[in-house]
């Protein structure tokens, strides 16, 4: 017997398929890009009785980053990797702030 909640949990599971990982191809001037990006989900959810009703419940998550996209030049194919600036700029402030703690332990 399939529950409501079977069928929410189907409809999420639907959200996270191939095509959120790899977007549509495009070309220009003979070269095809294929975007791709990393993505990850999930959910999970719930239904109980209790002496004064029903509850039902779910809840759903879905993150995606781009991590490149694969180019194609006549038969040579080439996997170009994105560039994260906010993960460089982050990992930087981290090394420098662990750096400057460093520097004012040892001073003392």
């Amino acid at each position: 017997m399939e529950t409501r909640i079977d069928k929410l949990i189907e409809g999420h599971r639907d959200a996270i398929t191939v095509k959120r990982v790899f977007g549509d191809p495009y070309q220009k001037n003979g070269v095809t890009v294929i975007p791709a990006a990393r993505v990850m989900g999930g959910g999970g959810g719930g239904q109980g009785e209790a002496p004064d009703g029903q509850g039902l419940g779910t809840g759903f998550g879905i993150s995606a980053h781009p991590v490149g996209a694969y180019v194609i030049r006549g038969d040579i194919v080439k996997w170009e990797p994105a560039v994260d600036v906010n993960r460089i700029i982050a990992g930087t402030l981290a090394v420098a702030a662990l750096a400057l703690l460093i520097t004012l332990r040892r001073s003392k």
